[in-house]
């Protein structure tokens, strides 16, 4: 080699430290704050206080469980708002719950992240099912519907059996539908309409996760959903507060047990989220028409608030988050 043209390591070290600290020193390098909003996936600030509807609402009434379409105003899911980027692509998952509200959120926001995404729900629950399905699949993803009650032990196993099927596999749980019935006494519940809040949200959960378990492999999720009514329980929700405190129980219980077999399990503990469950005798007329508006925020939250922390805990960068519960509540509550 010519002695004019031998570079020593020294040298070549010594050239590209200066070398970066020229483009560190040089203002001709940053980013002109004037075009910085042009950059490619930029978004402009929102003020979260107004970026969606306040109270007073108006009085509503459906039979339960309700419809997010004939709701009013509707609820955002993401229908149009929800932008994925590959987090969970190839991935398969079950989502409980999830024709409205929370549970269509997710599905919506899981098949624009690139999952193939199966939804659960009642008959009575079909035509909002159905925007959800045609939602997933103008996605590109695989989407199966799975009408049927969770009260029965038989259905709950069936419909993981067929959701693995359909999917070619399962990798990610939801655990999400509910019953919230709103009460004045505890005089006012029988005994039928407890073991019926008691079997959607306790006993379900325990049938499916059963089933959904020798399916499950390293890396995948079980998402639960609990609610700030776990550790603030309203008076009017006697039996589904204490369904929401068992929930986050089984999330840390399930976690540790699930652990040293790869499979995470976390939970999410909404406040109070503009959903069917709302409308459909979850909480009186008259705090309907005040809904949200004693959070900090000032508003109900909307579905799609929630959906980037369902997301979050069920991708593979999420690897070190299990046992953990994370509030969506506006300000208020605890999760």
């Amino acid at each position: 080699m010519k002695k004019e043209t031998k570079i020593t390591r020294r040298q070549v070290i010594g050239g590209l430290g200066a070398s970066l600290a020229a483009v560190v020193a040089t203002p001709g390098f940053a980013v002109p704050a004037a075009s910085q909003s042009a950059l490619p996936g930029t978004r402009e600030l929102t003020d979260p206080t107004s970026k969606y509807p306040k109270p007073p609402f108006k009085g509503q009434l459906q039979p339960w469980p309700g419809l997010a379409g004939q709701m009013d105003p509707r609820p955002d899911h993401g229908e149009t708002s929800y932008q994925g980027s590959g987090r969970l692509s190839g991935r398969k998952a079950l989502i409980t719950g999830g024709d409205s509200g929370m549970g269509r959120a997710a599905a919506i926001a899981y098949a624009r992240e690139g999952a193939d995404v199966a939804i659960n729900y009642l008959p009575a629950e079909e035509a909002d099912a159905r925007e959800v399905i045609a939602l997933i699949k103008a996605a590109g993803r695989k989407a199966i519907a799975i009408p049927g009650d969770l009260r029965e032990e038989a259905f709950c196993q069936r419909m993981v059996a067929e959701a693995v099927r359909g999917l070619g596999g399962l990798d990610i749980l939801i655990s999400n539908a509910a019953r919230q019935q709103a009460y004045p006494s505890i005089l006012d519940i029988s005994t039928e309409q407890f073991d019926w809040t008691m079997k959607t949200n306790i006993y379900a959960p325990f049938w499916i996760i059963k089933a959904a378990l020798p399916h499950l492999k390293p890396g995948s999720s079980i998402i639960g959903t609990t609610s700030v009514q776990a550790t603030d329980p309203s008076a009017d929700l006697y039996d589904y507060a204490q369904t929401k405190a068992a929930t986050t129980n089984f999330v840390r219980s399930l976690a540790k047990q699930l652990g040293p077999k790869g499979i995470r399990v976390n939970g999410v503990a909404p406040g109070p989220i503009w959903t069917p469950l709302q409308v459909s005798g979850g909480a009186t007329q008259e705090k309907l028409k005040s809904f949200g508006g004693d959070t900090p925020l000032g508003r109900p939250g909307q579905p799609v608030e929630r959906a980037s922390i369902s997301v979050q805990l069920a991708a593979s960068d999420a690897s070190f988050s299990t046992g953990q519960v994370y509030g969506a509540a506006g300000g208020s509550g605890q999760p």
